[in-house]
C-alpha cells in the first residue's frame, strides 16, 4: 500500500519478487498491440502517473536507511500501544509482533458489551478504529484493528490507550446494555421462527456470540452519527 506505508497519496500500490522464479505463471499474461509480443504482469488501463512520480520521488528522497528508521519507529510505536493494550487486562492482542506494524486485539469477555460498541463509543474522541469479524471458521471472533503509520506517534498511541480506558469506565458504569440484549432477544426469536417444530432450539455459546457480533456488524456499518 503506497499510501500507508510508502508515505505518498492514496492510488498506488506494488509488490516486489525477489526473482523472477517467483513469480507464478498464472499472473503473466502477453500482449502484442505495439507491434510485438510483451509479457507482463501489471495492470494495463489508462491512468495518471501523479502516484508513481510521488513514489518516485519518496523512493529517491528516502531510500533505504530512511525508509528503515521510518518503519522502525512504527514498529516502536505499535509496541508502546500493544503493551498499554495488555496492560489493561481486558484484551487479547491477536496480531504479531512481525510484518506489518498493526494492532489487532479482542474482547476477553465480551458478555456486557463488544468491540463494536467500543469502535463506536472512541469515535466521540475523533478515533475512527474499525472493529470486523474474523475470516470463515473463526467468524465468533471479533476484534478491533489500529494500523500504526508514521503520522502515528508515541504521545498518540498513549492518548488512545488513555481513551480507550475511558470507554471501558464508561460502558463498565451502565446497568444494562439494552441494546445488546435485545439482539440477544431478536437472535432468540430467530431461532425459534427458524425450528421448523416450533420448539426453541438450543443454541451454544459460541453460535449466539456469531449471531449477536453480526447484528452489531450491521448496526455499527449503518450508522451515520460520530466523528467521520
Amino acid at each position: 500500500s503506497g499510501h500507508k506505508y510508502g508515505l505518498v497519496y492514496a492510488g498506488i500500490g506494488w509488490v516486489v519478487w525477489r526473482s523472477k522464479e517467483d513469480l507464478p505463471d498464472d499472473l503473466v499474461f502477453h500482449i502484442n498491440y505495439l507491434g510485438s509480443d510483451q509479457p507482463t504482469f501489471t495492470l494495463n488501463f489508462s491512468k495518471g502517473s501523479s502516484q508513481i512520480l510521488a513514489q518516485y520521488y519518496q523512493l529517491i528522497r528516502l531510500g533505504f536507511e530512511g525508509y528503515k528508521s521510518i518503519m522502525e519507529n512504527c514498529i516502536g510505536n505499535a509496541l508502546i500501544l500493544k503493551e498499554g493494550i495488555e496492560k489493561m487486562g481486558r484484551f487479547e492482542v491477536v496480531s504479531k509482533d512481525v510484518g506489518v506494524p498493526l494492532v489487532a486485539f479482542a474482547l476477553k469477555d465480551s458478555t456486557k458489551y463488544t468491540v463494536f460498541q467500543i469502535s463506536d463509543a472512541l469515535r466521540k474522541f475523533g478515533w475512527i478504529v474499525p472493529a470486523y469479524t474474523m475470516p470463515a471458521d473463526a467468524e465468533h471472533i471479533a476484534v478491533l484493528r489500529v494500523v500504526v503509520r508514521e503520522d502515528f506517534s508515541c504521545s498518540l498511541a498513549e492518548r488512545l490507550i488513555s481513551h480507550i480506558q475511558e470507554v471501558l469506565k464508561e460502558l463498565d458504569s451502565l446497568p444494562s446494555q439494552i441494546v445488546k440484549d435485545s439482539h440477544v432477544v431478536a437472535v432468540a426469536k430467530e431461532v425459534v421462527e427458524e425450528n421448523k417444530d416450533g420448539e426453541a432450539a438450543k443454541m451454544s455459546d459460541r453460535k449466539i456470540q456469531e449471531k449477536v457480533t453480526k447484528q452489531w456488524r450491521h448496526y455499527v456499518k449503518t450508522k451515520k452519527t460520530g466523528v467521520c
